[in-house]
């Protein structure tokens, strides 16, 4: 079952709900909203937050493609060339 997308979730997901379908903690969910790295609102009592469900899903959609490109990177030649390893890309002089 979906539990993102199920309309008995609701439009907005607590921080359990997230951590849940996230499979990760609650502490790690709360990290990613501090961090802005996962958008939230805050409702109510300090620290009671609400992920919109759209948001999650494309947090999550982010996620397998910085893991798609990250596998692209690291097949491909350009990564082991010396400069990139080093963090020295070559730039050519200007006149």
């Amino acid at each position: 079952m979906d539990t993102v997308s199920s309309d008995s979730v609701g439009r907005f997901l607590t921080v359990a709900d997230a951590a849940d379908i996230l499979n990760i903690s609650a502490a790690e969910v709360i990290e990613l909203i501090r961090t802005t790295e996962l958008p939230a609102i805050s409702v109510g009592a300090p620290g009671r937050w609400r992920i919109e469900r759209v948001q999650l899903e494309a947090y999550i959609a982010e996620k397998y493609e910085e893991a798609r490109r990250m596998s692209l990177w690291e097949e491909s030649d350009i990564a082991s060339l010396p400069e990139i390893a080093r963090g020295t890309i070559f730039r050519p002089k200007q006149d």
